[in-house]
């Protein structure tokens, strides 16, 4: 029986590990605060040394698995590629923003303090504003999604990240009054998006020279499936030993900060995903265009929420908070899509 499932036990069960990484980063800045103190004096320009390298071991080995000049590929279905490019920065960042406003500064008024709920919004509209670029691969493998399309759609998202995460970001947090340098987050995007990306196309190009493509998809990018996990979990461990007494004081925080989350995620999916049946888009398409939007490049968030606040910020705090949220949110979706397939189109056809 073939292993076709396209998420493994510690995938399936990533919010548990990440509670897990909750506790005890928690517990080693109760008990251990040594050790926060040291990392947190690792540091070059605002930006955390040890976050830095373990945020690249998470980012890098997803970029090894994007082939740009997939993109040509896009003319086959330019309605697919509508949908989520549309939806990923037509729509979805100032709907993020709304909620995140609507929930945590009126709301929830009298449970959180106006500074923190701003923020709290500021983390949100950095989730908001960075579609899926690893995660996705699962979502769609799992809803039997085209694979080459689904490459398609994340490598010309990932280029227009290169030009629209900043503006989007800088003119949003503007709006809640949030001063943000625009060079300062320029330079996040540099080093957690172009720099990597470069050095994983300058990888792919030289292990597929020798070694072919297949020995690069099936053996090369496994390797480093562990080792993408546990730079997860490390940054989370390291992140809560910072964040912990905040936690202690306030756990309520991380469920109020779920709600906006957790509501824009099935907003988002479902959007996309109605306009795609109204489309006449085959399911294979339809599904991974959904899933691109309603999931985050949590990496990327978590990233830039430190080098411009601080590892101990709330803004920090809620760009983890949606990684918490959205391993079992999307695996609601994946079953929410499986289950209407047969509503949709079965073959990939030109747009």
């Amino acid at each position: 029986m073939k292993k076709e499932s396209g998420i493994n036990f510690f995938e399936k069960f990533l919010t548990v590990w990440v509670i897990l990484c909750m506790i005890g980063g928690i517990l080693i800045g109760r008990y251990l605060p040594q050790i926060p103190t040291a990392l947190g004096r690792l540091e070059y320009a605002n930006i955390s040394m040890p976050i830095a390298i373990l945020i690249w071991l998470i980012i890098y080995p997803m970029m090894i698995k994007i082939d740009f000049k997939s993109i040509v590929n896009a003319t086959k279905n330019l309605k697919g590629l509508t949908i989520t490019t549309s939806i990923n920065w037509l729509i979805k960042p100032f709907t993020m923003y709304a909620l995140a406003v609507l929930f945590l500064k009126v709301i929830f008024s009298d449970l959180i303090p106006s500074e923190l709920a701003d923020e709290y919004i500021t983390g949100a509209v950095l989730l908001g504003a960075a579609p899926c670029t690893a995660m996705v691969f699962v979502w769609s493998k799992l809803t039997k999604g085209d694979a080459a399309y689904t490459l398609v759609q994340v490598a010309v998202n990932d280029l227009i990240l290169l030009v629209a995460f900043v503006p989007i970001v800088g003119l949003l947090l503007g709006v809640s009054n949030v001063t943000v340098p625009y060079t300062t987050l320029f330079l996040s995007i540099v080093l957690f998006v172009v720099t990597p990306l470069i050095a994983a196309g300058i990888t792919r190009k030289v292990v597929i020279a020798n070694k072919g493509l297949d020995y690069l998809e099936n053996t090369f990018i496994k390797k480093f499936d562990k080792s993408t996990m546990t730079g997860l979990l490390l940054t989370l461990i390291i992140i809560f030993s910072f964040q912990g007494d905040k936690l202690i004081t306030n756990p309520l925080d991380i469920a109020l900060i779920a709600v906006p989350l957790t509501i824009q995620t099935f907003l988002i999916f479902i959007v996309a995903y109605i306009w795609a049946k109204k489309w006449g888009m085959p399911h294979e398409v339809a599904s991974p265009a959904a899933m691109i939007g309603a999931s985050n490049f949590f990496e990327l968030a978590v990233a830039v929420a430190i080098s411009l606040f601080g590892i101990d910020s709330g803004v920090t705090l809620a760009t983890v908070v949606g990684l918490l949220v959205e391993v079992p949110v999307m695996l609601i979706l994946v079953k929410i899509s499986n289950s209407t397939r047969k509503y949709f189109k079965t073959e990939v056809k030109t747009a």
